[in-house]
C-alpha cells in the first residue's frame, strides 16, 4: 500500500477592504502564493466571518464606512478568543495614518497602497511565521506547566511515601511505647481490685480494733507517704534498706529485714528515729501493713496516671506524625513541636543506649509545611542513629542566628567520608545495602527545605557528623513551591 503525504493545511487569511480593486488584487497575490484567503468588504461581515472560523492573520483597512479598522482592531483585541490574530492594517500613502494608534491598539504592521506584490508576501509570510511560533511557544509553557504540576504531585508522593516507608519503621516502636503502659496500666488496675474487694471491706474493723495510739501512728505514715513521690532506683532503694536495717537493728527491732523492706516500698526511707520505737511494738505490725496497702494504691493511682500521660503523648505524636495535609498550606509552627514529635515517636530506639541531649533556644514559630519538616527531622534522626548502630550521643540544637532559626543535629556515629559527602543529597544515591535504602532520604530532605527557602549542610568526621539546618523567619504566609 502506498503511503500518502499529508499536506499541512493552507495558512488562512482575512482582507477586510471596502474597496472591490484592493480586494481582487489581494486576494490573487496570496492565492497564487498558496494561501487561504477569504475577502470581507466591512467591518460588519468581517466580525461574523471571524466568529464562525478565526483566521491566522488578517489585513484590515483602516478607512471603511460603519465599523473602521480601528475600531474593528480594538473590539478584536478585547476579546480573549480573538486578540491573538495578528493584524496587518492597510493604508493609503495620501492618508493620514496614525501608527502610533494602530501599533497601541494591537496591530503587528502595516502596509501601503498602491501594493508592492513582494512587501505583502514577505510581511505576510513574517507575521504568520511569527505568529506561528508564537502558538507553538504557547503550546510548549502549556506543556511545561503542565510538567512542573505532574513534578510537584510526583515529589509531593515521594515525600508521603518516604514518610509512610518512615511511619512502618517506627511502628513496632510505637507499639512497644504503647504495651508499655498498657501494662503499667492493667498491672495497677489489679491492685486496685484487690484492695476493693478485700482491703477496702477490712478498714471499718481495722479503725475499730486499733487504740488512738496507733491511729496516730498510722496517720503518721500516711503523712509520711504522701511526701514520697520521686521514683528511686534499685541500686538507691538497696542503699536505703541496709541503712534502715542498721539502724532498726541497733534499737533491737524485731524482724528489722521485713520492716525495712516495707519502709522502702512505702518511701520512708530516713528520718525514722520518731518512729523506731512504735516500729520495735509488734501490735503496730498490722498498722504498719495497712500503710503498705494504702501506699499500694496511691501508687497504683499514679502509675495509671503516668502511663496514660505517656500513652496519651505517644498517640498525640503518632496522630501528628501520620497526618497529611492535602491542601499543603503554610501553618505557624514551633520547629521544637516537630522535633519532639519525631524523638517521641523513637523512645524505643533510644533506650538500647541512646543519649539524647536537647539544647533548645527559645526561638520563634515560623510559616512552614510541618508535616515535610516532620519528614526531614525523621530523615536525619534515624540516619543518626543508624550511624551510630543505636549507641551514642544524638545532640539537638536548636537557636536564632539573625534572620535564620538554625537546627543543629548531631552524632557520634562513624562518619562520612570525604568522597561521599557531595553526593549524600543525590537522588537515589545511598551507601546502605541494597534493600535497605532507596537514595531518596536525603534528596527529599533537600527539597524540602530549598522549598522553605532555607539551606542545608553538612561536616562529618568519624565520631562526629552534624547536619545543620537554616530556616528564615518569613513573616508572609506563601503556599507556593520555591
Amino acid at each position: 500500500m502506498t503511503s500518502q503525504t499529508i499536506s499541512p493545511p493552507k495558512p488562512d487569511i482575512l482582507v477586510v477592504d471596502d474597496t472591490p480593486e484592493n480586494l481582487r488584487l489581494l486576494v490573487k497575490i496570496l492565492r497564487e502564493n498558496a494561501y487561504k484567503v477569504r475577502p470581507v468588504p466591512n467591518g460588519n461581515l468581517a466580525l461574523s466571518a471571524i466568529a464562525a472560523s478565526p483566521p491566522d492573520l488578517i489585513l484590515l483597512d483602516i478607512m471603511m464606512p460603519g465599523i473602521n479598522g480601528y475600531e474593528l482592531c480594538e473590539r478584536l483585541k478585547r476579546d480573549p478568543k480573538t486578540q491573538s490574530i495578528p493584524i496587518v492594517f492597510i493604508t493609503a500613502m495620501n492618508e493620514v495614518f496614525d501608527k502610533v494608534k494602530g501599533f497601541h491598539l494591537g496591530a503587528v504592521d502595516y502596509i501601503t497602497k498602491p501594493f508592492e506584490i513582494n512587501e505583502v508576501l514577505v510581511r505576510v509570510k513574517t507575521h504568520l511565521e511569527n505568529n506561528l511560533l508564537q502558538t507553538q511557544l504557547q503550546e510548549k509553557n502549556k506543556e511545561l506547566e503542565f510538567t512542573l504540576e505532574q513534578l510537584k504531585l510526583t515529589q509531593s508522593q515521594l515525600i508521603q511515601s518516604e514518610k509512610m516507608a518512615a511511619l512502618g519503621q517506627l511502628i513496632a516502636g510505637v507499639a512497644h511505647e504503647i504495651n508499655t503502659p498498657l501494662g503499667a496500666i492493667r498491672a495497677s488496675v489489679d491492685n486496685l481490685t484487690d484492695f476493693f474487694n478485700r482491703t477496702l471491706e477490712e478498714l471499718p474493723d481495722f479503725f475499730e480494733t486499733i487504740t488512738e495510739d496507733q491511729k496516730k501512728f498510722f496517720y503518721q505514715l500516711s503523712d509520711r507517704i504522701d511526701q514520697s513521690n520521686e521514683h528511686i532506683s534499685s541500686r538507691e532503694k538497696r542503699k536505703y534498706r541496709r541503712e534502715l536495717v542498721r539502724q532498726l537493728e541497733a534499737n533491737e527491732v524485731e524482724q528489722a529485714d521485713a520492716i525495712a523492706d516495707t519502709l522502702v516500698d512505702i518511701g520512708i526511707y530516713d528520718q525514722i528515729n520518731d518512729i523506731i520505737p512504735k516500729l520495735a511494738k509488734p501490735e503496730n505490725g498490722k498498722v504498719l501493713n495497712m500503710a503498705y496497702q494504702i501506699s499500694s494504691i496511691q501508687k497504683s493511682v499514679k502509675t495509671v496516671s503516668t502511663a496514660t500521660s505517656q500513652a496519651a503523648k505517644v498517640v498525640f505524636a503518632l496522630k501528628c506524625y501520620a497526618r497529611h495535609d492535602l491542601q499543603n498550606n503554610k501553618e505557624l509552627t514551633k520547629i521544637t513541636s516537630g522535633l519532639e514529635t519525631v524523638l517521641t515517636l523513637y523512645q524505643n530506639k533510644f533506650k538500647k543506649g541512646v543519649d539524647v541531649l536537647r539544647n533548645y533556644q527559645d526561638t520563634p514559630s515560623i510559616w512552614c509545611y510541618p508535616d515535610e519538616l516532620n519528614q526531614v527531622w525523621t530523615n536525619l534522626i534515624y540516619n543518626a542513629l543508624q550511624a551510630m548502630n543505636y549507641e551514642g550521643t544524638l545532640k539537638i540544637d536548636v537557636f536564632l542566628k539573625g534572620e535564620h532559626i538554625h537546627v543543629k543535629i548531631t552524632d557520634t556515629g562513624s562518619g562520612i567520608s570525604p568522597e561521599v559527602q557531595p553526593r549524600i543529597f543525590d537522588a537515589f544515591f545511598t551507601t546502605k545495602s541494597p534493600g535497605e535504602g532507596s537514595g531518596l532520604g536525603l534528596d527529599i530532605v533537600k527539597k524540602i527545605i530549598d522549598k522553605h527557602q532555607g539551606k542545608i549542610q553538612v561536616n562529618s568526621v568519624p565520631g562526629n557528623t552534624e547536619f545543620i539546618i537554616s530556616l528564615p523567619l518569613l513573616n508572609q504566609k506563601v503556599d507556593s513551591y520555591a
